[in-house]
């Protein structure tokens, strides 16, 4: 089955490309392109899962970002007091002088959680956010 490929390009920064070659040379990869393939499936799959979050949920979001990026502080909080419905607690660690740890523990509908999780995801940044949750309604 011949599969047609397309060329792109992508400026990335040297650090993020060094931690990437060591990643892809660690796991046996045999070119950057075939990491890159793999990074973009999981990514795909991560997002179609993400699709996948409704109804009553349980769960904790877990972002890293740099609290020096101009304006990133308010705009999380902004983000997270528009989501107080579903926000039940969180935890803010400062792990080195650059990046904060923070993680929020949520329960609500899906939906909200979801919002809460791709807006922040979309604040430049923010190098980090990962939703892990539980349906309420399939009994735990």
């Amino acid at each position: 089955m011949k599969t047609n490929l397309s060329r792109i390009g992508v400026s990335l920064p040297e650090s993020l490309l060094d931690r990437f070659d060591e990643i892809i040379n660690k796991r046996g990869y045999s070119s950057r392109s075939e990491g890159i393939r793999d990074a973009i499936r999981n990514y795909i799959t991560h997002y179609e899962w993400m699709g996948d979050v409704h109804g009553e949920r349980v769960g904790i979001v877990t972002m890293v970002y740099n609290h020096h990026q101009r304006g990133l502080v308010n705009a999380i909080m902004d983000i997270q007091h528009e989501h107080t419905d579903v926000i039940e607690s969180s935890l803010h660690v400062h792990i080195d002088h650059d990046n904060c740890l923070e993680v929020v523990m949520v329960q609500g509908e899906g939906s909200r959680v979801k919002g809460l999780v791709e807006q922040t995801m979309a604040l430049r940044g923010v190098k980090h956010v990962r939703l892990i949750t539980l349906s309420l309604t399939e009994g735990i």
